[in-house]
Formats: C-alpha cells, sequence, structure tokens
C-alpha cells in the first residue's frame, strides 16, 4: 500500500502562485509516475502534470508554461509549482502514484487539496 499527503492548496488571486506538496510513503517501487491531477465542480478529473522516476515530465495544454512539476525522489516527494494562476485553474488538487512492475501497474490517490483562485 501507497499513502499520498498532499498539502499547499489554499485561496489566491488571479496571477497568483501556489506550490503544491505531495509525500509518498509506504511500498514505493524504483519505476513508478507521480502526477497531479485535478477536478472542477461539475467536471471529469483531468491530468495536470506528471512525472517518471526517471524525470520524463508531461503536462496538459493549458497549464504548459505556468506549471512545472519536480520530485524529489529521495524524499519520495512531488511538488506541483504553480505560477500565473487563472480562476479555471480552481479545483481539487490530487497527488496520484503509480508503482509499475513489469507489465503490471498500481495506482494510489490521494485525499486532494483545494485551490481557489479569485478573480
Amino acid at each position: 500500500q501507497v499513502q499520498l499527503e498532499e498539502s499547499g492548496g489554499g485561496l489566491v488571486q488571479t496571477g497568483g502562485s501556489l506550490r503544491l506538496s505531495c509525500v509518498a510513503s509506504g511500498s514505493i517501487f524504483s519505476i513508478n509516475t507521480m502526477g497531479w491531477y485535478r477536478q472542477a465542480p461539475g467536471k471529469q478529473r483531468e491530468l495536470v502534470a506528471s512525472i517518471t522516476s526517471g524525470g520524463s515530465t508531461n503536462y496538459e495544454e493549458s497549464v504548459k508554461g505556468r506549471f512545472t512539476i519536480s520530485r524529489d525522489n529521495a524524499k519520495n516527494t512531488v511538488y506541483l509549482q504553480m505560477n500565473s494562476l487563472k480562476p479555471e485553474d480552481t479545483a481539487v488538487y490530487y497527488c496520484q502514484l503509480t508503482n509499475v512492475f513489469g507489465r503490471s501497474a498500481n495506482g494510489y490517490w490521494g485525499q486532494g487539496t483545494q485551490v481557489i483562485v479569485s478573480s
């Protein structure tokens, strides 16, 4: 099992910045992907950004150039630096970790942290 604990959400004005953190504990495989998803009211959960244990990153189109995902493997922590925030970034942000072993993959979710961007 893997436990994920997010922090860093809050209320910020348009154009502001927030940094989300997610600490993973438990059975974390050496090959894994960590990521951030978000879900706005009435919308489906969507991938915001992800990063593999090797450091490869992937971003949702609307956050490119504004958000940066990074990780500290020694601390089993993933970060999401969010700059130039917009009201449409308002959502609950969820941390996700996928353990990869051969052709198998197991995913885990955090409880979520609320981000509200006021206009």
